[in-house]
């Protein structure tokens, strides 16, 4: 990514070529010597009809209708975010509306004024006072092994031969 030195910043708290406030879709990125992670945003202006794939975390408070794959990151409905679309995520929080079902990996939380209608697939989920949810929800862990009598195969009893007539 991109280094920047922090004193060269302008005074205004802006950095040159930053964004400008009527942009709807931006790239933030948070310099930590220890770790550098960004996070996509986009804004409440934007619609994205089809397939959304990445590999950063993700922050939407526009509309989204299709399909919305970050299985190794973090999916993030802001208040506005207006979404139709089966979603794939390591970690998924509702603030907006979600119509669609859920998986994630690790965890949904759905937040206050929060909204998902449709079923959810993660080992963990959180819904707080105040939020909508309509589906079903299937905690099974991934990696959990089958009951012993189910991984155990069945003896199948064999069926006893047919009776034969004999013509007189």
């Amino acid at each position: 990514m991109w280094k920047r030195d922090e004193a060269v910043r302008p005074a205004s708290g802006q950095s040159a070529g930053a964004p400008s406030s009527t942009s709807t879709a931006s790239t933030h990125v948070e310099m930590n010597p220890s770790l550098e992670k960004s996070t996509v945003n986009i804004g409440k202006s934007v619609v994205i009809k089809g397939e959304l794939t990445g590999s950063e975390d993700l922050t939407i408070d526009g509309q989204v209708e299709g399909t919305i794959q970050l299985r190794e990151h973090v999916l993030t409905i802001g208040a506005n975010g207006r979404i139709k679309a089966q979603v794939f995520a390591k970690s998924v929080v509702v603030l907006g509306e979600v119509n669609g079902d859920i998986t994630a990996s690790e965890k949904v939380d759905i937040r206050d004024n929060g909204s998902v209608d449709g079923d959810i697939v993660s080992p963990r989920v959180a819904i707080a006072e105040g939020a909508h949810f309509r589906g079903s929800v299937d905690m099974q862990r991934k990696g959990a092994a089958a009951s012993p009598v189910a991984a155990k195969p069945a003896a199948v009893p064999t069926p006893a031969p047919a009776p034969q007539k004999v013509g007189a």
